[in-house]
């Protein structure tokens, strides 16, 4: 995948190199060459290679250091997943229909993000202090995994990450080992009389997994500590829409109108009230020394924060002051990975309702013409409603304000000729 070699060619400088001389350091003019020779060109690899009959010709010093490249692992299996439903519907007179349900799936296998490298933290926590290195070494630290160390004995470390040669660095697992569930309450009431037509929907519910997607890397040590709210968790969610035949040939019966101005006219509108999207936190300072960031898919390492239990004091208004109570929140202490959950609280929700006015003619040989004028958040209600609308990074200024809204009302005007 993404290019691996030695049939791909991906390398991540571990310094800031000149622009036309990619192999040597901007800063000091030092050579990136490996001890071989130039990176270039690289001799082609025949295919074929597999575990039985590996190919011996490739120069692997040419690819170093390995870092940021994902891999497929050797043991996935298919994700598959259970679904049930428990639904009961019942005709409230003639034109009433309510329908109550319970709506659930368990998911098995699910593809996450998995860092196959990390760093040791106990072993970084054991270079961290000058007193336990040489002199003139440099100290273990947070991204200091593919470091190198000298003991105060003179023996020297070749990176914390244990579970490969040096010559990698954070390399990632695309592995089968997520699961998620969710579950629903659903009440829909459907009225049909006449000229009005309406549908109310309620749902409550909660999605929960380890990875909403390969944007969510997952803890190494224990991957059931990034267990928590979905990305996509709506907690209730409420939607009505409804559609009505204005009666204006009644209204200005007495005017008598034309046939064609007094028929046609409909208002139709749409609105929705619901909870606000979990709040992702994101810790990308390496506190735990596990080295999860880079990963060779997103930004984001499997990182989380160190939480204070206490009243989140969550609110939508951007006024106020931050979305909920930061001083909840912090690093956690080094080596530590935290105890909060990547998603425990929501968001601001969202309060909006869209509507239209509708005017449909018909002219000659069933042609038609509709004029149409709407207006969307027709109260031009503040939505501050989205997945990224709070900020949880940490390591942002912005940390807890509400960052991004949903578009203010607007209104427009379409005709359309039907033939």
């Amino acid at each position: 995948m993404s290019a691996n070699p030695p049939y791909g060619y991906t390398y991540t400088s571990a310094v800031p190199t000149l622009f036309d001389q990619p192999w040597v350091a901007a800063a000091d003019g030092s050579s990136l060459a490996f001890s071989g020779g130039p990176r270039f060109p690289l001799p082609p690899v025949p295919y074929g290679a597999s575990r039985t009959h590996p190919i011996g010709t490739v120069n692997w010093a040419q690819f170093e250091p390995f870092t940021g490249i994902p891999a497929v692992a050797p043991g996935n299996v298919t994700p598959y997943a259970e679904d049930y439903r428990f639904s009961i519907e019942r005709q409230l007179g003639r034109d009433t229909v309510l329908d109550v349900s319970y709506d659930g799936s368990q998911s098995h296998h699910l593809l996450t993000l998995l860092e196959a490298n990390p760093g040791d933290p106990a072993l970084c926590l054991g270079l961290s202090q000058v007193s336990e290195v040489a002199a003139g070494s440099a100290t273990c630290g947070p991204f200091g995994e593919s470091g190198t160390y000298t003991r105060a004995d003179g023996s020297v470390v070749q990176g914390t990450r244990t579970p490969f040669s040096p010559a990698f660095g954070s390399v990632t697992w695309q592995k089968t080992i997520g699961n998620a569930h969710d579950n629903a309450l659903e009440v829909s009431l459907q009225h049909n009389s006449g000229p009005l037509s309406v549908h109310l929907a309620w749902t409550w519910s909660q999605s929960i997994d380890q990875s909403s997607s390969l944007s969510d890397p997952v803890d190494p040590v224990d991957p059931s500590l990034s267990r928590g709210l979905s990305a996509f968790d709506l907690a209730r969610n409420f939607v009505a829409d409804y559609r009505y035949t204005l009666p204006v040939a009644r209204w200005l019966r007495s005017a008598r109108p034309p046939q064609w101005l007094a028929n046609g006219w409909q208002i139709s509108g749409l609105t929705r009230v619901t909870t606000g999207f979990p709040v992702t936190l994101v810790n990308n300072n390496d506190t735990s020394l596990l080295g999860t960031e880079p990963n060779g898919v997103n930004n984001n390492g499997a990182d989380q924060l160190s939480f204070t239990p206490g009243s989140l004091h969550l609110h939508g208004n951007p006024h106020q002051g931050s979305a909920f109570n930061t001083a909840l929140f912090g690093l956690p202490a080094l080596g530590d990975f935290g105890n909060a959950r990547r998603r425990f609280f929501h968001g601001p929700g969202s309060d909006d309702t869209d509507l239209a006015l509708q005017k449909s003619t018909s002219i000659f040989d069933g042609r038609s013409v509709e004029l149409r004028a709407e207006a969307f958040n027709l109260f031009n209600h503040a939505q501050f409603f989205g997945a990224t609308s709070v900020q949880g990074n940490i390591g942002s200024a912005d940390f807890g304000q509400i960052v991004s809204a949903a578009p203010p009302r607007l209104m427009q005007l379409s005709a359309r000729l039907r033939f």
